[in-house]
This record gives structure tokens, sequence and C-alpha cells, in this order.
């Protein structure tokens, strides 16, 4: 399996544009220890040719374009990308998909609830099925795993197990009659030679099971989004705790680095970083932390191969 990280930040990226905290200002100044990012974005392939993305985030255009593998080649219009898989209803994992409204077909997997929120309740998304068989919706069910397809049913040796996570929809959402198990998930997926990916880039709370899962995956993209519980009201004076808004931090007595401390997999990443997260401070203390634990912090256009 071929993976392509083309964002790593969380929601607004890294700087933020409407934020001025110290994290900010030194990557805007050009800071050696500091290093753009983009929101977060990962695509996958078994045959580096047809492309999964895992979520489609408001950079995404950008993204296809600074990855040559994700470009078009073939014809006046094609795209690699095969098919998007969504894995909750936020706008920073949804709205991507509005900028391959361009008619080119391509598969989208989602759970019942999601495919409702954006087709039925969202009137913007009925641009993404202008023509038939556009854009394919696929409902997909939490623990139950299902064949990545090409828009031509072709298959690709890889499949994907959707994970529940317990968490809540987004605020925009009229949640009435939806399913709470299709809120939030995790994505484990895992191609025919047996490597697998668990990409987990939000993560409300650490269950045993859940731990389990991580650490039967040959790489795993975890949620690194705060570093701190009172982090935000720290950095800016107010604003909720980190578990408030559906991520567990990284550090502290119950943080994922030491919950996750026993976790033997191969490669460990933390990925959907906050702008205001000090790791991203690669001269700091908290970034040495995670690098001793056996921790990396992904970093746009990395490439990885399983």
């Amino acid at each position: 399996m071929h993976l392509k990280i083309l964002g790593s930040a969380a929601g607004g990226g890294f700087p933020q544009w409407n934020c001025a905290c110290p994290n900010c200002r030194l990557v805007r100044d050009g800071v050696a220890a500091y290093k753009r990012r983009s929101q977060t974005q990962v695509a996958v392939s078994s045959d580096g040719k047809s492309w999964f993305l895992l979520g489609a985030s408001p950079d995404l255009r950008s993204q296809i374009e600074g990855c040559s593998e994700l470009r078009p080649s073939d014809a006046v219009r094609s795209s690699p990308v095969a098919g998007v898989v969504l894995a909750n209803a936020d706008l920073d994992h949804t709205l991507g998909l509005l900028l391959l409204r361009e008619l080119q077909p391509f598969q989208v997997y989602a759970t019942h609830s999601v495919i409702q929120i954006l087709r039925n309740q969202n009137s913007m998304f009925r641009m993404l099925n202008r023509l038939p068989d556009q854009v394919r919706w696929q409902a997909i069910r939490p623990e139950v795993s299902f064949p990545l397809h090409t828009p031509k049913g072709e298959e690709t040796g890889i499949s994907c197990r959707p994970v529940p996570l317990p968490w809540r929809y987004p605020p925009y959402v009229e949640d009435s009659g939806l399913d709470s198990q299709e809120a939030v998930l995790g994505l484990i997926l895992t191609t025919d030679s047996g490597a697998s990916l668990a990409y987990f880039p939000g993560v409300a709370s650490l269950s045993e099971q859940l731990r389990q899962q991580l650490g039967k995956a040959d790489i795993v993209l975890f949620d690194g989004t705060f570093y701190s519980d009172d982090e935000l009201i720290r950095v800016q004076g107010s604003g909720q705790r980190a578990r408030e808004m559906g991520h567990i931090p990284v550090g502290g007595p119950e943080g994922s680095l030491r919950e996750l401390a026993g976790l033997t997999t191969s490669r460990k990443l933390y990925i959907h970083i906050n702008n205001t997260n000090p790791m991203l401070n690669q001269a700091g203390q908290e970034y040495a932390a995670v690098r001793e634990a056996g921790w990396e912090i992904a970093e746009d256009g990395w490439g990885i191969t399983l």
C-alpha cells in the first residue's frame, strides 16, 4: 500500500489565517523549527495508479497539484483519484468534495447518516450529481469491511473497515434520527498482502479495544490535535478543552503518549495537529518528548510504502 500525506494540520491549517499565536507568528517569520502545514488529507493506493482519499479537505485542490501521482496525465479530462472515504461530516473532512465537481466520475464511501447529511440536508453537494453516475455514493456500515473499487468497478486490493468512535455530529447538522454510531469513524485499511493502516485523526477517548486494534496495524496515524487539554484556554485566554472538542490530548497523565506507550506498531505518527500545539516547534521539549517515545509528527508531502 502506498500512502501520501498531503496535509497534516487541523482545521485552518498552519499558520491559521486569523491567528497570531506564537506558533503562527514564528512559522510566518520563517523560523527553521516550524514547518507550514495544510489541512489534514491522506491518499492511499495499492498500485500507484488509482488513489483513494481519506476525507476531502478544503485544501484539496492545491494538495492534488502538489502531488505528481494525483495529477491528470492520460487524457484532457482524467484523474487518478478513484474515490473518497468519509469518516464523518465535519466541514474540514468534506468541503473538498465540492472541489471535485468537474464531472469526473469517482466513488464516495460514507455511512447512511453522512450521505443523508450531505445529499439531503445540504443542496450544495448536489453539484456532485449533475449527471448520472458522476459520483457514485456507496453506503458503508460501522465494523463491516468493504472493498475499494475504481469507478469502473475494478478491484484494487484494498479493503476498509470503519471503526465507530464515541462522539457527536458537527454543530451544523440536524441530527434528528441519525445513527450515533455513524457520527465519527476511524478507518483501518488492509491490502490483500496483509499490510494495514490505521487512520484515526479524531479520537475523543481511548478504550482497550481500540488500543488492541491500533496494535495490529503496521502504521498508525493518530489524533495529534492538541498537546494539552487546556491548550486553547492557555494560548488565547478562552475556548474549550481538547476533550470537549472530541480530541484526546497528546501529553499529560491521561494523554495518548502515555496511554499508547505499549503500542508496538512499527510506525506511529501524529496527524491533524492544531496551530497552537507546542510540538510543532521542532526545537521544543514537547517535540522531543514525542520523538523519544517513538512517535513521529506527520508532515505535508511525506510518502510511505507498506
